[in-house]
């Protein structure tokens, strides 16, 4: 669901299990997160977007309808 984000952290070369553990989750939560399974939390978006993925919008990684460019 997550389409965007995960190219994102693929581009970056941020593995899931690397990006379960910044989160503090297991790689089977982030795989249930990134398809649309789990909610992401409100903590989890910001070090998302702040720490992880500066570059990128918050509106174009969570985007769940379909694959946007980057802002």
């Amino acid at each position: 669901m997550f389409s965007n984000l995960k190219n994102a952290l693929e581009h970056k070369k941020i593995s899931m299990k690397a990006y379960a553990a910044v989160l503090g989750v297991t790689e089977k939560t982030v795989q249930n997160k990134l398809n649309g399974q789990t909610p992401f939390t409100l903590p989890e978006v910001w070090t998302t977007c702040f720490d992880l993925l500066p570059e990128y919008s918050w509106t174009y990684l969570f985007n769940q309808d379909s694959l946007q460019k980057p802002a």
